[in-house]
Parts: structure tokens; C-alpha cells; sequence
């Protein structure tokens, strides 16, 4: 039974790292604390409670992770503490013995985390209880699947349609944090829809670990789901956040050509364009029917506008694979590049491949990417200017510019003299202008409803 009277008149400091779905978990973790009247502390006050949702995708993520614990522990003396996500799955000791700490909840937690927070917080304020840990650490027992469709301070909401991951590709920890591949059903994903557009959602993205995999546990079919979606009329646009390319089949990427809702927007791991790697990646693809994957949705979709995920220097990447990674990505129709180096994590399988790539080596082959991703982005934009395009504006910060995107993921700008608070969350037709200050937008030249 959950102590209601624990949560009355609580304020609460929330900090997510991580993926888009770990988001989408804290804005659905605080909506629910608002309903049982915690607050959300604003910039500058005490909480009384302090939500960490952590990631491990790198060692890098791992040391955030420990410095955002400490920092919100000193921001908020005395504030109930409670740390989640992937890297209070994989190191749960080495959180919970971080001073300022009550509460570590791992993946399998997550569903029932309001009723551990209660029992753990009545604890500590009856008894002045010491620190109450819970957490799984072995991957077969995680097992539950927490809800999530919250759109938090943003105009998209994210709805999380799956979990978990059975690939168990050589350089990652991931499996080990979330657990295996696991999902809702149809039915209830259309029915958290349905309520968001009750609430004045416009726009949902998709999210999960590895989304393409939906239906391990219902039976069911990735592609039915995106059909049951787009017949939710008030939803006026879906995003796909990541699909696998072994599990973007033929027939969905035909069916988004053609959908209502479904824009064209893709965002498709490649991590190598070098068949040596992706084998010792143990990957589930190879170039070949990468490069098909994107032909396909260009002869379909022109203008559909295609992220890839790239990952430099892990073990067995010669410098002949990296160029070999480089000149498949210059030839590829894509418009943008995720560029993250590899991150040595502990007991995964790449550990015993033999060739090391130096840190200096990761750093140059990054920026490498980086300056094409910059080309091709930017390329992209530019054979837009001056075309019409309706836009999704999200509210903005008092004084600031008010940014919005077009169906296929261009980011556009509106100048804060012109900004108003009734174009949030508003589809607004306009003409696209030129690159804004620092190009990482395009300007509206004209806008009207």
C-alpha cells in the first residue's frame, strides 16, 4: 500500500541521462508523483526528493552518472535520494555507497518504483532507516515492463513501445541493464495514445531499446503496430526513433511511404561500414543490406531525412576498416551521423579482440565524421530553402528563439520578436528561409496557420 502522506506537499529535482527512452521513463515517473502532490522543484528551490535516471551505454556515461549523483546530493541537503536506470542496474553496490543515497532501483523496480519509494521514504522519516537498496543483477530475472507516455516539459510525447535487447552485440552492456527483449500490447499502446491526443498531443515518437523487436512477448508485428497507430486520427505525426537495420523490413518502410501520420524520418544504427567490424560486432546485418535499407526509403521517400548511428575505434577497427567505414557513409544518400567513439565496458565479448584502436586515433576519426555529418546536414537543409513546410513549434524559454520541425526533421527557427506562446505545440505553415547564426537551423522567412 502506497503512504500517500509522504508525497503531499514534497517537492521533487529530477536529472535524466541517457537515451530518449530514460526521458520518456522520468517525465512518466514525475507525472505520477504530481498526481500524488509532489511538485517539481523549480531552478533554485529545495527538494525534498532528488530522481537520478542513470545510463551506462560508456564509460564516460558511467562517470556523469556519478557526478550528478553527488552534485544534486550537495544542491539538496537532506532531500531524499533515489538513483535509477542502466547504471544503477550494473553497478547498484557502487551507488548505493555513494553518501547522500537512499533508494537504488534497477530495471526490474522500475514498474513499482512509487511503491518503493514510499515504503524506502516512510522508512527513513519513521525511522530514520539507512540506506534500502533494491536491484537485480542477473539478466533473466528482469523481467517487467514499465509503462511509458509522458511528454514532461516538451510539445512530442514519447511513448515506449518495448524494452530489453536479445542481440547481445559484442561491445555492449545493454542486455545485461535492461534485460531481454519484452513489450506491451498493441492494444494498450493504442489506448496511451489515444490519451495523449485527449490531452492536446499532436506528435508521438516511438521509443525503446530496440523497437523492431517488438512482439517477442505478445506475438504480435512491429509493422501492425505502426498500422494500429495511424489510425489514431488526433495524432497528427509518429517518429520511429531507432530500428535495427535487419528489422526494417520492406514492408514498413512501404507503409510509412504511404501513411497518414508516420513521417519520413529515420534513424538507423549502422556502428560500422565495414563488414570486418560489424562480424566482430556481431551485428545482424551487413553493408549490403544497409546501403539497400536507405535506397529503398529514398526511391520511396526523397526527402525523408536519415540519422545514422556510427561507432569509431572499437577493437579490430584497422585503420583500412575505418576508411573502408568512411567511403560507404560519403556514397550513402543520409543526412545525419551520431558519432560516438567505443567505450571499453566491462565483461563484454570485445574485450578479447586483440586490436586496440589509441584514444588519439578515436579522436581523429570522430571529427573525420563529424565535418561529413556537418556536409551532408547542411546540404540537406539547403536544397530546402525557400519551399513550404508545415512546422511543429515547441514552446520556448521567455526571450529566446521558438524552434520547431518540419515532417522530415528540418529544424527551423523563429526569432523570439516573433515568437508567441499560442504557436506551442501549433502546426504552422511556412516558407523556409536561410540558415540561422550558428547553421544548425532554418530561418522562417513566411509563416501563417
Amino acid at each position: 500500500m502506497i503512504a500517500t502522506s509522504v508525497f503531499q506537499g514534497k517537492r521533487a529535482a529530477y536529472f535524466t541521462l541517457g537515451c530518449k527512452l530514460n526521458f520518456s521513463e522520468t517525465s512518466t515517473f514525475a507525472k505520477m508523483l504530481q498526481q500524488l502532490g509532489v511538485q517539481t522543484a523549480q531552478k533554485g528551490e529545495q527538494a525534498d526528493l532528488c530522481l537520478i535516471n542513470t545510463c551506462s551505454v560508456t564509460e564516460v556515461a558511467d562517470h556523469k552518472c556519478r557526478q550528478a549523483i553527488h552534485r544534486l546530493v550537495r544542491q539538496h541537503p537532506g532531500a531524499f535520494v533515489v538513483v535509477t536506470g542502466c547504471y544503477a542496474q550494473l553497478e547498484p553496490e557502487r551507488v548505493a555507497h555513494i553518501e547522500g543515497v537512499d533508494l537504488v532501483l534497477g530495471s526490474n523496480e522500475k514498474a513499482n518504483l512509487i511503491q518503493f519509494l514510499s515504503d524506502a521514504w516512510s522508512h527513513r522519516e519513521e525511522e530514520g532507516g539507512s540506506i534500502a537498496a533494491f536491484y537485480t543483477q542477473k539478466t533473466k530475472d528482469i523481467k517487467t515492463f514499465a509503462p511509458s507516455c509522458s511528454r514532461g516539459n516538451r510539445t512530442r510525447y514519447f511513448l515506449k513501445v518495448q524494452d530489453g535487447c536479445d542481440y547481445f552485440c559484442t561491445y555492449c552492456t545493454i542486455p545485461y541493464a535492461r534485460g531481454f527483449s519484452r513489450n506491451p500490447t498493441i492494444a494498450s499502446l493504442v489506448a496511451q495514445a489515444e490519451e495523449a491526443a485527449r490531452e492536446g498531443g499532436k506528435e508521438i515518437v516511438l521509443t525503446g531499446v530496440n523497437i523492431g523487436d517488438f512482439g517477442k512477448t505478445t506475438g504480435e508485428r512491429f509493422v501492425d503496430l505502426v498500422k494500429a497507430l495511424d489510425e489514431v486520427e488526433d495524432i497528427q505525426r509518429y517518429r520511429i526513433s531507432s530500428l535495427e537495420p535487419d528489422l526494417l523490413s520492406d514492408e514498413l518502410i512501404d507503409y510509412c511511404a504511404r501513411s497518414r501520420a508516420f513521417m519520413p524520418h529515420f534513424h538507423i544504427p549502422l556502428q560500422s561500414g565495414s563488414d570486418t567490424v560489424l562480424r566482430l560486432m556481431h551485428r545482424h546485418y551487413d553493408r549490403q543490406l544497409f546501403a539497400e535499407k536507405i535506397h529503398r526509403i529514398k526511391q520511396l521517400m526523397p526527402d525523408a531525412f536519415i540519422g545514422v548511428d556510427v561507432m569509431v575505434g572499437c577493437r579490430g577497427e584497422t585503420p583500412e576498416c575505418f576508411e573502408e567505414t568512411y567511403q560507404f557513409l560519403d556514397q550513402l544518400d543520409i543526412t545525419q551521423l551520431h558519432v560516438f567513439p567505443y567505450s571499453e565496458r566491462p565483461g563484454t565479448a570485445a574485450l578479447k579482440i586483440p586490436y586496440v584502436v589509441a584514444d588519439q586515433d578515436k579522436r581523429q576519426r570522430s571529427q573525420r565524421l563529424l565535418e561529413l555529418s556537418d556536409q551532408k546536414t547542411q546540404a540537406f537543409y539547403h536544397r530546402h530553402i525557400g519551399q513550404q513546410a508545415e512546422v511543429l513549434f515547441e514552446k520556448a524559454p521567455r526571450g529566446k528563439a521558438m524552434h520547431g520541425f518540419t515532417r522530415n526533421y528540418i529544424r527551423v527557427e523563429l526569432p523570439a520578436a516573433e515568437a508567441r506562446a499560442e504557436y506551442d505545440n501549433q502546426l504552422m505553415r511556412c516558407t523556409l528561409g536561410a540558415f540561422n547564426h550558428d547553421r544548425s537551423a532554418l530561418k522562417v522567412e513566411e509563416l501563417r496557420k
